[in-house]
């Protein structure tokens, strides 16, 4: 999801690029990319990321939750942003780039607080008491590992396995040593939550009943406001606990072990001063080692995921060290040669952000959490049960290259998702939060995304059954299909009326019980276009469902040259403008308008022939300046999922070296280093896919298909390792900050005169050689089948 971009404030967000050489073509690929890893990259202008310790899909990520004065609220997004620098502990549990202030999860913040607990941790509204600032002078975050010195003097070091965490709080010699465990203060609320202090065992256990995403929006968010899952904690501390207590609401109970109690999904005075938790205290200057770990199972299930994953004698270095080989290794999925130093890092840090998610959610025994609140296991060969799913962002980039980079993990992922709509009635939501159906957003993203995983050779999934489920979505109207509960921007209702939608072959305004008629038959096009795909690799019938990938055009008004919402007697919406949002979902009807991958030449049928000028107009200003960093409805927007696409629409209307232009532009002066290298809200690695993917080159060119876009080569060589062993390899020895068009191509050693790359260059692999030159070719303006 977009939110609106902050101004920035301070130098220390701008952070350019020191100068950097670019290393030859036959230079070394990069052999430790997770050195150009820098987990703050987004950690300002409303980019949503976090800088602490996680490992690749990891379930636990210990990271700062920050304040401004609010126990409801945090700096930003998911608990972090680099402006605020006063923390009220860190929490075990976050989701990458989200939006939806203030994010998800946030579970369970620990305090290492050096003064004496003599008050209710929960009284502390204003966070004036119980938190401490903290300097980036006093801060490291590398891959795997997240280090920072408080200003109350304690040194916080911490690493983690994939459910399991450990810690070292150095308490300074002069002062108290307490570590608080809120275990109530989600970043959301929660409805509950519990804590028992073992003081005889040094042990602290828990848990937090919660959820509650996007529960705060204006636009219904109040339908969100409800729980699906409860997180179970188990800390154990190497050195004695010497005084303990608790606390409820504004109550402390010194010497108590054991105490209940939420805070519940309101924000502000309407939930300050609520809510429960915990304190040990230890002997001053003490050095605390917290071994830690995390269930959505049980409480037995944390205590068996900490001892398969941390062994006894385990510790923050070796931990780390770990953590940061297993990045190493996954980021040489993609090995990049050339380029400058701030390129790698620009690069590798968004293909860490991309794989920071689907998120593990299943325990080491493979027993799970389902969206009915039951206890399951996996199915047999999955590996893993993958949770949050956020569906309209991600469909349009991140899941291409999850399926492309981890096929293995994109099956299971689909498995996933097949498994959490059967327990939750057949119903695919597009917003899943951990097993949380949360109804965000619109459309019906797990069509495309399975559709597209099966185009792009992911095959450990029952593609059968998943399949018969979405088409059963997309054809048999739900129960919940007229619910107008958490409309528009959380409607309960997935394929919402879908008996009018396929009555009148598209979504009435004025009774499509979601968020906007054209944005819903835009998705709808699209899902069923993708669906239609997979009908035929199944060898299934498929004419009516890629008629349906055709009813874009149903809203689309000839006589204005844009999609435009339409009402149920067939008349258009009144009072339109192109930088209208009325009929659409986060978004204007400029970028909606381009939102037809599945049918550009349609498209540009529909345009009479001005499609080039009209996308022209779209990434220039009214003076022919590039304008492709937002903040104007009518241009392109980059932070906008539904116009991600748009750079790469001219390879498919046959002026390929405007893609390049294009791709280049936003890859050069949007995305780049410092915490403010992305350009909003990475919506669970959907940004930084885009780049990953503009960077190499390439870009797939519809949802449902797997053909891939040539674009512009920003590195003189990429090496892609699929994890199904098959290789893809790009070489551009000629590129430069000068040479960004292509001049001409080979695949495997043939010339192609196309602009996009087949189905087998995914599926089986090759070799891609292009030619780049300081000047626009006429490469890939054949006529083609596109």
């Amino acid at each position: 999801m977009r939110r609106v971009v902050a101004a920035l404030t301070g130098l220390a967000l701008l952070l350019p690029a020191l100068p950097a050489q670019a290393q030859p073509l036959d230079g070394a690929a990069s052999t430790d990319p997770a050195a150009s890893v820098d987990p703050l990259i987004g950690s300002a202008r409303d980019g949503n990321t976090w800088p602490g310790a996680v490992r690749p899909f990891g379930m636990i990520s210990w990271s700062p939750t920050s304040t401004r004065g609010d126990q409801t609220s945090t700096g930003a997004a998911n608990g972090y942003q680099y402006d605020t620098t006063r923390v009220r502990g860190f929490s075990l549990t976050h989701v990458n780039g989200a939006g939806c202030n203030p994010g998800a999860a946030g579970d369970v913040p620990i305090l290492p607080y050096t003064g004496t607990v003599d008050s209710s941790p929960t009284a502390d509204t204003k966070d004036a008491k119980y938190a401490s600032d903290f300097s980036h002078a006093n801060e490291k975050a590398v891959p795997g590992r997240y280090t920072v010195k408080l200003d109350n003097g304690v040194q916080t070091d911490l690493a983690v396995t994939t459910r399991a965490g450990v810690g070292d709080f150095t308490f300074p010699a002069d002062q108290p040593a307490n570590l608080l465990f809120r275990t109530s203060n989600s970043l959301n609320g929660s409805e509950d939550a519990e804590i028992t202090i073992d003081a005889a065992h040094r042990k602290v256990t828990g848990s937090v009943l919660t959820g509650a995403f996007c529960g705060r929006r204006a636009n219904g968010g109040v339908n969100n406001r409800k729980t699906y899952y409860r997180l179970y904690f188990t800390a154990s501390f190497d050195q004695p606990i010497v005084a303990n207590g608790t606390w409820k609401d504004a109550e402390l109970t010194p010497g108590s072990t054991h105490t209940t109690g939420g805070e519940g999904y309101a924000t502000g005075a309407d939930r300050a001063g609520k809510g429960s938790g915990g304190y040990v205290t230890f002997k001053p200057g003490a050095k605390v080692r917290t071994r830690i770990g995390i269930s959505y199972v049980s409480l037995a299930g944390a205590e068996r995921n900490l001892a398969t994953e941390l062994r006894p004698d385990a510790t923050v270095n070796r931990i780390a060290a770990d953590g940061y080989r297993e990045w190493k290794n996954e980021l040489q999925d993609v090995e990049v040669t050339g380029g400058t130093d701030a390129q790698r890092t620009t690069f590798y840090t968004a293909l860490y952000h991309a794989y920071l998610q689907p998120n593990i959610f299943s325990d080491v025994d493979g027993r799970y959490l389902g969206t009915d609140q039951a206890i399951h296991r996996l199915t047999p060969g999955q590996k893993a049960q993958y949770g949050t799913f956020s569906g309209w962002d991600q469909y349009r980039a991140h899941i291409q290259l999850l399926a492309l980079l981890k096929p293995d993990i994109a099956g299971d992922f689909a498995q996933s998702m097949y498994q959490f709509a059967q327990q939750n009635n057949g119903i695919w939501d597009r917003w899943l939060h951990n097993n949380g159906a949360t109804h965000v957003m619109t459309g019906d993203p797990a069509a495309p995304t399975l559709a597209t995983f099966a185009a792009m050779g992911v095959r450990n999934f029952d593609a059968s059954g998943a399949y018969a489920s979405l088409l059963h979505q997309a054809t048999v109207q739900n129960a919940e299909a007229t619910n107008d509960v958490g409309c528009p921007g959380q409607c309960t209702g997935q394929r919402p009326a879908l008996d009018t939608y396929l009555a009148k072959h598209y979504a009435p305004q004025d009774a499509c019980h979601c968020w906007g008629g054209a944005a819903e038959t835009l998705e709808n096009s699209l899902a069923d276009f993708s669906l239609g795909q997979w009908a035929d690799r199944l060898g299934l019938e498929s004419a009516a469902l890629n008629d349906r990938g055709t009813w874009w055009k149903n809203t689309f008004d000839p006589a204005v040259g844009y999609q435009r919402a339409r009402l149920s007697d067939g008349s258009w919406q009144p009072n339109f403008t192109p930088s209208t949002d009325v009929g659409f979902a986060q978004g204007s009807s400029a970028t909606y308008t381009w939102m037809v991958p599945q049918d550009v030449s349609g498209l540009a049928e529909a345009m009479n022939g001005q499609a080039v000028p009209r996308l022209d107009a779209f990434f220039h200003d009214a003076a022919g300046n590039w304008a492709v960093k937002g903040g104007s409805a009518l241009r392109y927007d980059p932070t906008n999922e539904p116009g991600l696409h748009a750079p790469w629409l001219y390879n498919g209307l046959g002026v390929a070296w405007k893609t390049q232009a294009t791709t280049r532009e936003i890859v050069d002066t949007v995305y780049g280093v410092g915490p403010s290298g992305l350009p909003g809200n990475d919506d669970l690695g959907t940004l930084s896919a885009w780049y990953v993917f503009a960077a190499i080159g390439l870009f797939p060119q519809t949802p449902g298909r797997a053909e891939l876009l040539v674009g512009s080569p920003l590195f003189p060589k990429v090496a892609i390792k699929r994890s199904n062993g098959v290789r893809l390899t790009v070489t551009a020895p000629q590129t430069s900050d000068t040479n960004q068009y292509v001049e001409s191509l080979s695949l495997n050693g043939h010339e192609r005169a196309e602009s996009w790359l087949p189905e087998s260059f995914v599926t089986q692999g090759g070799r891609i050689d292009v030619r780049m030159g300081a000047a626009p070719t006429s490469w890939g303006t054949a006529p083609l089948d596109r």
